[in-house]
This record gives structure tokens, C-alpha cells and sequence, in this order.
């Protein structure tokens, strides 16, 4: 390495070891509020999605700096209009009201710190998947779901975010989700 290159690495090095940094708003309990574009796809490989809108609040304890517990609420309302070509017909829809528990790891940069975040929930609503000749499937009621999120808190407190929220039931065979903005409030 050259002396500059050395330097610097060494000063980057330095400078994340003992900044303050944290990967959450701080340790302890704030409250996540997120509005964003809402879209649904179903698990099949074709070209049929949907959009719409999603909204979310989640209650957030941090123990640690890089890891939290977010039990969440929310709604999505997506529907895809109806789409034919010679070779299928489909359209997916969903409306549903969201409940469950996600656990965070964040990596603790300054200023941007991105994070995944996964769990368990529970959807209740209205969902539609057809692809011809693979799925017909219309139900309504409470069915399980596995969220993935994969997002940055951004900001010197880290209470903002900007996120990509997915939500996978099998039972309708589709993927639903959102990419939303969010703000944290402390509670504490």
C-alpha cells in the first residue's frame, strides 16, 4: 500500500472504531410511522403486479444499539388490473390489515445504517391470484405470513427511514409489500 492509501485506511479505520455510532434512533422504545406505494405480485413467473397503498406503525424496543424487536400494524390495499396477452390472463389483488412481530440487526453506521428485519404475522383481508391455467385462488380471512424488510435509518439520530417492506403468504401464493418512508418518534 501507499503512504496516503495507508494513512487513510488506517484514519477510516480509527474514525468508525470509536465514533459514536449507533444503528437504531437509540437504545430504547420509539414509534415507527410509515406511509408508502403499496404492490403485490403472485409467486408464479409472470409479469403481473399490482399497486396501490400501504401504511404502517410499529412499536420499536432496541435493547441494543443493533438489534430491536418491532411488533407492528399496518394495511395494503393493491390490486394489478386484469392482463391478457395470447399467451395468459392474470391479475392479483390484495387487501388486507397486517399484524406481527419483526427482529432488527442494523449495522451501526453513522448518519446511514442499513438494517433487515424478519419474523411472523398474521394477515386479515381479502386476496385474489389468478394466472391461467396455474392459480385461481380467491379467499378471505386470517392467514400467516413471513415479513422481510431491507432498509437504511438515515439522519444523525437515525429517524428516518427508507424501506422496502415484503410480505410472503403462501396460502394466496403471493408476495405483497411496499416501499415506504418512515419517521421514528421516542417514547422514552
Amino acid at each position: 500500500m501507499k503512504p496516503i492509501k495507508l494513512q487513510l485506511f488506517v484514519f477510516i479505520l480509527l474514525f468508525l472504531v470509536f465514533s459514536k455510532a449507533f444503528g437504531q434512533p437509540k437504545k430504547g422504545e420509539s414509534l415507527n410511522v410509515s406511509v408508502g406505494l403499496g404492490v403485490t405480485t403472485c409467486y408464479y413467473d409472470v409479469d403481473t403486479s399490482g399497486s396501490g397503498f400501504s401504511a404502517e406503525v410499529e412499536y420499536f424496543w432496541a435493547p441494543l444499539s443493533w438489534f430491536g424487536v418491532k411488533p407492528y400494524a399496518g394495511v395494503i390495499f393493491a390490486h394489478s388490473e386484469s392482463e391478457k396477452n395470447e399467451m395468459f390472463e392474470a391479475k392479483v389483488r390484495t387487501k388486507a390489515f397486517l399484524v406481527g412481530t419483526k427482529i432488527r440487526i442494523a449495522a451501526p453506521i453513522p448518519y446511514v445504517a442499513p438494517y433487515i428485519e424478519s419474523g411472523f404475522g398474521l394477515s386479515c383481508g381479502s386476496f385474489e391470484t389468478f394466472v391461467a391455467g396455474h392459480y385461481d385462488i380467491d379467499k378471505s380471512g386470517i392467514y400467516p405470513h413471513i415479513p422481510l424488510t431491507l432498509g437504511l435509518a438515515v439522519g444523525r439520530k437515525h429517524n428516518f427511514d427508507i424501506k422496502l417492506s415484503y410480505y410472503f403468504q403462501d396460502s394466496a401464493k403471493q408476495i405483497y409489500g411496499s416501499a415506504a418512508v418512515g419517521f421514528s418518534f421516542p417514547l422514552d
